[in-house]
């Protein structure tokens, strides 16, 4: 039998057990098939024909990484239960928000008062996450759960330091490769991927990115979050381009709509013109390295991309290489190290 600390760790989620282990647990425990009539019960993909294990046992390919599960386990969890001590001011943010900022967030906090999903469409540099401050404080004072969730790591870290800057609540980091052990929390982040292991957990979802890669045209992550969400639960989408999906939910009045044209300075976005530059993989042209230098210079800190990982170590050898003595690191989505490699640069250390 589980005691009242381990049962915490069932509620709102899907935790893999043996089968056979299954007869121990708690009455208030929902047992689930891990694969029923040829579904995951996790992520909800129909296992092919080929995912086959010695015997006639069958496994789940499509998110083996989450942890394998075959026929031989089930999936377990407690209905959510709320089970969170009061907090009288969860936000000690000092901040203010913009007299534009401060009607995208009142129409957040009226959408969440009326239990209807939203979309904030705002440029990049909105403030889209201080605009969601006041909504997050009367979701936690009403003893809501949450999850703040974005498909890329790098959202979730920057995400991290903000939230904990922001807000005396306990919260738990969740993504592959996390050092956070997993906790009973009211309020977490996490990756989209990491949604597949809740059911029914959270009445509010931030999705941060809405539209980003993977999740865009990934059912499988766009089934986990609703998975995780209440019957009655809401999500909040963030976004600075409207993809298809997000056109046609405003269409069809699926969600409430703010719009802020304008990043939290009020100055215009800048406006960018492409040059081609032919042959730039064998010499990068001056100019580039000349504006590298002057951004050195001023201490400001710049990213360079490329089209192709190929690519990153080729223009890394061309700066270092040249006479301006430039350093620089690179990394992509498959380094080892590129959490490290961003966290390095956040902080200030290196070049």
């Amino acid at each position: 039998m589980l005691d009242n600390q381990d049962e915490s760790i069932l509620y709102g989620r899907l935790v893999v057990y043996r089968a056979e282990d299954c007869h121990r647990l708690t009455k208030k425990v929902s047992i689930i098939p891990a694969i029923d009539n040829g579904y995951c019960g996790r992520c909800q993909g129909k296992i092919l024909a080929h995912w086959q294990l010695p015997g006639d046992d069958k496994y789940c390919w499509q998110c083996a990484n989450m942890g394998r599960i075959t026929t031989k386990h089930c999936l377990v969890t407690i209905e959510e239960p709320n089970d969170f001590e009061t907090i009288v001011n969860p936000c000690i943010w000092q901040g203010k928000l913009t007299y534009l900022q401060q009607q995208v967030s009142d129409e957040q906090i009226k959408a969440l008062k009326e239990g209807k999903s939203h979309l904030t469409y705002a440029v990049t540099s909105a403030g889209k996450t201080e605009m969601l401050f006041p909504m997050l404080t009367l979701a936690i004072k009403q003893k809501k759960r949450i999850a703040i969730v974005s498909p890329r790591i790098d959202v979730i870290l920057e995400l991290k330091i903000r939230i904990k800057t922001a807000f005396n609540v306990p919260f738990i980091v969740l993504f592959g490769g996390t050092e956070d052990k997993y906790q009973y929390t009211q309020l977490i982040l996490a990756t989209t991927h990491q949604l597949m292991k809740f059911k029914q957990a959270f009445d509010v979802i931030v999705l941060d990115e809405a539209d980003a890669f993977p999740y865009e045209n990934t059912q499988m992550l766009v089934t986990s979050v609703y998975q995780a969400l209440k019957k009655d639960g809401i999500i909040f989408f963030l976004t600075a381009t409207l993809n298809t999906t997000l056109k046609k939910m405003i269409r069809r009045q699926e969600v409430l709509l703010s719009t802020l044209p304008l990043r939290f300075h009020g100055q215009p976005l800048p406006n960018l013109s492409v040059q081609r530059v032919a042959k730039w993989r064998k010499r990068l042209p001056i100019r580039v390295f000349r504006q590298m230098v002057h951004l050195k210079k001023k201490r400001i800190k710049f990213l360079v991309f490329v089209p192709q990982v190929k690519d990153v170590e080729n223009v890394i050898n061309q700066i270092q290489n040249e006479k301006y003595g430039l350093k620089i690191s690179g990394t992509y989505a498959a380094d080892t190290t590129r959490l490290e490699k961003v966290q390095a640069m956040r902080d200030g250390r290196g070049d």
